[in-house]
C-alpha cells in the first residue's frame, strides 16, 4: 500500500473517529435537554394532581362533615306537639317519630343528643308535650317522666263498678258510655275465669296514672291487671282452697267486709262473723245490710225493715249463703281479712258509734241487743 492509500486510510479513520466523537458530544447535550424536560413534566403533573386532590379533599371534607354532623334546629322551637312514646320503643324509634312530626330536624340529631346525655335507655312510655322545630338537645331535656301528660285517678276501696266508671269518665274526660261498653267487653280485660265474666269486684281500687290516649278498655285492663297482681301476691287461689271456698267466694266475702267495716282493724273479725254464719248448723242467713243496699243501688249499712224485704238475689235477709257476686271492689286489706279471719265465736257485729266507726262484736242475741241499744244511744 502506498503513502496515499495509507494517508487516505488514516484520514478516513480520523474523520470517522471525529464523526463518532462529535455524535457522542451531541448526544450528551440532547440527553441533558431531555433530562431537563423529564423533570419538569412530572413536576407539573404533581402540581396538577395536588390541586385535584386538594379540591377533592375540601369537597370530601364538606361531604363527611354533612354526614357526621346531621341537620339540627336551634332553640326551644314553637307551637305544640303531643308525642306518645309506646311501651318497648327504642330511642331510634322515638327519633323517627320526632322527625316525622317535625319536632327535630333529623332522627340522627336526636339519637346523637340522647346518646351524649347517656339517656338512650331511660325513655319512659307516655305522652309528652313538645314543640315544632326545636333542637334535639331541647327535645331530650323534655322527655323525662315528670313531664308526662297524665291524669291521676284515685278510686277508693268499696266503690261499686257503676260509680267507678263514672269517676273514670269524669277524671279522664271520656264518655261514660265508652267505659260501660268496655266493662261489658270482658274478653279484652284478662279477667280470671272465676270472675264469671263480671267486672264487679275485680276493678282494683288504687291511684292510676292515665295517659291522654289511653282507651277505656286499656284503663280497665290496667285495673284488672293490678287485681291479678294482688291476687298472686296473696296466693288467693291457694288460700281460698285451704279455707274450703272458691276465689270468687272469697272476693264476695271481701267485698262485704269492705262495705261493712268502718276501720281496717275490724276487718278480720267481720270476716270471721261471715264465716261463722256460713258454717253454723243450721246455717244462718248473713243478713248483711250492705248487700240489701247494693240491690237497691244505695250506699250504707243501715237498711230499713221495708228494705230488708227487697226481692233480690243480693238480699241476704231473704236468701241463705253468699250473694251471686261481689257488691263492691274491695282493697287489699279486705281481701287479706277474708283470707285470714281472726279466730273467734262471734255471730254479730254492730257499729255502736257512727261518729268514730267503732264496731263491737257479740256471740249471743242478748249481747247483740245490748250493742244495738248502745248504737241508738249514740244517735244511730
Amino acid at each position: 500500500m502506498n503513502d496515499l492509500d495509507l494517508n487516505t486510510l488514516l484520514g478516513a479513520e480520523d474523520d470517522g473517529g471525529r464523526t463518532r466523537r462529535g455524535r457522542g458530544r451531541g448526544s450528551r447535550r440532547r440527553r441533558r435537554r431531555r433530562n431537563r424536560g423529564g423533570f419538569v413534566a412530572p413536576l407539573l403533573a404533581f402540581v396538577v394532581l395536588a390541586g385535584i386532590i386538594g379540591g377533592g379533599g375540601y369537597y370530601g371534607y364538606m361531604w363527611l362533615n354533612d354526614a357526621l354532623v346531621p341537620d339540627d334546629y336551634t332553640g326551644q322551637g314553637t307551637g305544640e306537639v303531643v308525642v306518645e312514646i309506646k311501651d318497648g320503643q327504642s330511642a331510634s324509634d322515638v327519633a323517627q317519630e320526632l322527625e316525622r312530626q317535625g319536632v327535630v330536624a333529623s332522627a340522627r340529631a336526636f339519637t346523637n343528643a340522647i346518646g351524649n346525655a347517656n339517656r338512650s335507655g331511660s325513655l319512659q312510655p307516655g305522652s309528652y308535650k313538645l314543640r315544632k322545630k326545636m333542637s334535639a338537645a331541647s327535645a331530650v331535656a323534655l322527655l323525662i317522666p315528670d313531664n308526662r301528660l297524665l291524669a291521676k285517678v284515685t278510686l277508693k276501696e268499696g266503690l261499686r263498678l257503676s260509680d267507678t266508671l263514672k269517676t273514670l269518665a269524669e277524671e279522664t274526660g271520656k264518655p261514660v258510655k265508652e267505659f260501660v261498653a268496655a266493662a261489658k267487653d270482658v274478653d279484652q280485660l284478662d279477667l280470671p275465669k272465676y270472675a264469671k265474666g263480671k267486672l264487679e269486684g275485680y276493678a282494683f281500687p288504687a291511684t292510676y296514672e292515665v295517659q291522654p290516649k289511653s282507651t277505656p278498655t286499656q284503663i280497665l285492663a290496667a285495673m284488672v291487671k293490678r287485681y291479678n297482681q294482688t291476687a298472686e301476691q296473696l296466693d288467693l287461689e291457694g288460700s281460698a282452697k285451704a279455707l274450703g271456698h272458691t276465689p270468687h267466694e272469697i272476693m264476695i266475702i271481701a267485698s262485704i267486709v269492705q262495705a261493712e267495716a268502718g276501720r281496717q282493724e275490724d276487718m278480720p273479725k267481720i270476716a270471721r262473723v261471715i264465716y261463722n254464719r256460713l258454717d253454723s248448723k243450721p246455717q244462718m242467713k248473713l243478713a248483711m245490710d250492705s248487700t240489701v243496699m247494693y240491690a237497691l243501688n244505695k250506699y250504707g249499712t243501715a237498711a230499713s225493715f221495708a228494705e230488708t224485704k227487697t226481692k233480690s238475689p243480693y238480699n241476704t235477709y231473704l236468701h241463705l249463703g253468699l250473694p251471686p257476686g261481689p257488691i263492691a271492689n274491695p282493697g287489699d286489706h279486705a281481701i287479706e281479712a277474708a283470707l285470714n279471719p281472726t279466730k273467734g265465736p262471734w255471730l254479730y257485729f254492730v257499729a255502736t258509734d257512727p261518729k268514730s266507726n267503732v264496731t263491737k262484736f257479740a256471740t249471743t242475741e242478748a249481747e247483740r241487743q245490748a250493742l244495738l241499744a248502745e248504737y241508738r244511744r249514740n244517735g244511730g
